[in-house]
């Protein structure tokens, strides 16, 4: 993963570095896909029989004359449809760490049963791609039109191999994307209604229902969403992001940085990382961020109310949206507000 350097970076380059704290930014002017794209016609689901359609979120129908089987996602959506039952051939975007383990944004994929096409920001091998045989292709959407974490200058040629569907991972809710990623799952063949399905929804609700009820109990806590690289401290602007979108609307206060001109996001330098109070400090929990045992020689992060209070949790910038991983991220955000106490 690249680093965030004091040298300008484009949005793309910095949300990709892990300090824009899962913005809804980036891989701008990634162009529609012709989504019409031919598969291997390698079978079809036992589930369904006959053409396949999916409407995504760019408006544009994916088309295969049979329920695709040989599917290749982003690694957090594959994550996402795991959760579901259905599984993926091949993965792209952050799947391993340096030490070879599962990276956060592979959830419960094994990972060494998918083919690894591209662990950083810029690396798909279209190759190993094309030798897949894919029927599908599907990522995230951070903007509109956009796919994530496939590669401008060799997305035409990715996009001719298979139909893509892009979700959205902004300008949406937690719940409303569990429900896209939800949709395309029973399009490509899972009991969305079993019963590991049906719990794990029902944990959900709970999870937000407490949520709620916590934020209603402590109306003065207040929570900076950050995220660290060696140069610079990055503060989101909740209404960003689909977490923290809808963590907001469910009566989370939030600190409003005065973001820059993209509009997701303020830096601030090391010097100025106490601009804002925050009771809690939430960090982005990405492998390419990072992480507050690392900031332990940064005087000015030792110095925080939240830090010194020992309020700073992992965020889960780029959600698995599954309820099954989605609950657990709202049980722990009620249990932080609950536990907290003014900071400053």
């Amino acid at each position: 993963m690249p680093k965030v350097r004091t040298t300008p970076l484009s949005r793309r380059g910095l949300l990709a570095a892990g300090g824009a704290v899962g913005l809804g930014a980036v891989l701008a002017a990634c162009g529609d896909s012709d989504s019409k794209g031919s598969g291997s016609g390698s079978g079809s689901s036992s589930e369904k029989s006959g053409p396949w359609t999916f409407k995504d979120d760019r408006g544009l129908t994916a088309k295969a004359k049979s329920t695709p089987k040989n599917i290749v996602a982003f690694t957090g959506v594959a994550a996402a449809l795991h959760d579901y039952g259905i599984e993926v051939k091949g993965v792209f975007g952050p799947t391993k760490t340096k030490d070879g383990k599962a990276d956060v944004q592979a959830g419960d994929l094994d990972i060494s049963k998918v083919e690894i096409l591209g662990n950083v920001w810029g690396e798909f091998n279209v190759e190993k791609y094309a030798a897949l045989g894919p029927e599908l292709l599907v990522t995230a959407m951070w903007e509109k039109d956009a796919l994530w974490y496939v590669p401008d200058e060799s997305k035409d040629k990715i996009l001719k191999l298979a139909p893509g569907v892009a979700l959205w991972a902004a300008q949406t809710t937690i719940p409303k994307a569990i429900q896209r990623h939800e949709d395309l799952a029973a399009s490509l063949g899972a009991d969305v209604k079993a019963a590991k399905v049906t719990a794990a929804k029902a944990r959900f609700e709970k999870a937000a229902a407490r949520l709620r009820a916590a934020a209603k109990s402590k109306p003065n806590i207040k929570v900076m969403i950050g995220s660290a690289s060696q140069d610079l401290f990055y503060v989101s602007l909740a209404k960003m992001s689909a977490d923290t979108l809808y963590f907001q609307e469910l009566g989370v206060k939030f600190v409003e940085p005065k973001v820059n001109a993209a509009g997701f996001f303020e830096e601030l330098s090391w010097e100025n990382v106490d601009k804002y109070d925050a009771d809690i400090i939430m960090m982005d929990n990405r492998s390419s961020a990072l992480q507050p045992d690392a900031l332990t020689s940064k005087p000015t992060w030792a110095q925080l109310p939240a830090v010194k209070a020992g309020q700073v949790i992992p965020r889960t910038t780029e959600p698995i949206y599954s309820y099954d991983k989605c609950a657990p991220i709202l049980e722990d955000l009620a249990k932080a507000i609950e536990d907290a106490k003014k900071a400053g």
